[in-house]
């Protein structure tokens, strides 16, 4: 056996930022099961990533030592971690998103990680303008950003197609709208509001999701595509369910998966549009740290086409997603339905041991 047929045998050591985070974990767990020795590097700890015998590395993306440290003696990293959502000031995003990313493909040369697959995302391309309706990867990038998640993470995956070079490989991929079960943003979210969410436009706009384990799926084939095929190095794909939804079916399909009525009030997009231009400036002039519940960026997503040509994906990474959206949404009731059996059955023995501690 040769020195390179052993080192390829062996367990790959790989770093996974925000591996705690609801796509890390299933990076995370897909590269548990093909044996790899993952390492998480997050600011907190987790006891999920305990439990599946995960090493853990606190610390911040901004800090670049920490980072490099994380990075050493690595053989691939998959940069999940970000500062998401689309409200908030750009100094809360730059250094997460920004200088984060810096940091993580700085430290990947120092260390000499050979391959880096980046979490990007379709906001980098958004235009108030119009819908994105079956587009790919060759829409420029809009003349200004939108808001300062949009910007953030534009200027980070410009500088990982930059990064791209003999010594470090590296792709980029933007999914939308990751959902299943654990999700800790967009599911809450939706159920949390339920009876109080109202329509934005007509309903008929298509958009693309993505369903969590496939999303994981994704990163994978783009780790493999990397080392199998260098020539795909500083490349964008976009993945997606590769069937786009209306996407006000997909939040009444939620819902429903959830025990939730559906949405039954609606308002126009332009009526939405104005709210959400007042709420802004009422929010900016109070200085208020919480976010508003419709803006205008929220008011064209909710109510625009945004679905994308995953036809590269599939030829380069050989991505075919093996979970459709009818099968996820099964899997997600199921989830819901145990996680309020679960607390449930928490209530019960709280309530039992008040009891007994008061008698």
């Amino acid at each position: 056996m040769t020195d390179s047929d052993e080192k390829q045998k062996s367990p790959r050591s790989v770093l996974v930022t925000g591996g705690g985070g609801f796509l890390g974990k299933a990076v995370v767990k897909g590269l548990l099961e093909r044996k790899d020795r993952v390492f998480s590097f997050s600011r907190n700890r987790y006891s999920d990533l305990e439990r599946l015998g995960v090493a853990q590395i606190q610390g911040d993306l901004a800090d670049a030592k920490a980072v490099d440290d994380a990075c050493r003696g690595r053989d691939i990293v998959f940069h999940v971690a970000a500062k998401a959502g689309f409200w908030g000031a750009y100094e809360e995003y730059y250094p997460p998103n920004v200088l984060g990313t810096k940091n993580v493909i700085e430290a990947c040369r120092r260390q000499g990680v050979p391959l880096l697959v980046h979490t990007s995302s379709p906001n980098v391309i958004y235009s108030k303008n119009g819908s994105m309706e079956g587009v790919d990867e060759s829409v420029p990038y809009p003349p200004a950003s939108h808001n300062a998640y949009q910007a953030t993470k534009t200027m980070a995956e410009k500088m990982v197609i930059a990064a791209a070079d003999d010594h470090l490989k590296t792709i980029s991929l933007r999914p939308h709208l990751i959902w299943g079960p654990g999700d800790n943003h967009l599911i809450p979210r939706i159920l949390e509001w339920s009876g109080k969410i109202v329509r934005v436009g007509d309903g008929k706009n298509l958009s693309d999701t993505i369903y969590i384990d496939n999303a994981a799926d994704a990163h994978l084939l783009a780790g493999d595509a990397l080392q199998k095929n260098p020539q795909l190095s500083g490349n964008v794909y976009f993945i997606s369910q590769g069937e786009p939804v209306y996407l006000w079916d997909m939040i009444n399909r939620i819902l429903e998966a959830g025990g939730k009525p559906p949405v039954a009030r609606s308002v126009s997009k332009r009526t939405a549009y104005l709210v959400g231009a007042v709420l802004e400036l009422i929010y900016k002039a109070l200085r208020l740290k919480s976010e508003p519940k419709m803006t205008r960026f929220l008011a064209h997503e909710l109510s625009s086409a945004n679905w994308y040509d995953i036809s590269a994906a599939k030829r380069d990474l050989g991505y075919k997603p093996r979970v459709s959206t009818a099968e996820g949404l099964e899997k997600l009731k199921k989830w819901l339905d145990d996680a309020t059996i679960r607390e449930r059955e928490t209530k019960r023995r709280l309530f039992k041991i008040t009891n007994d501690t008061d008698a």
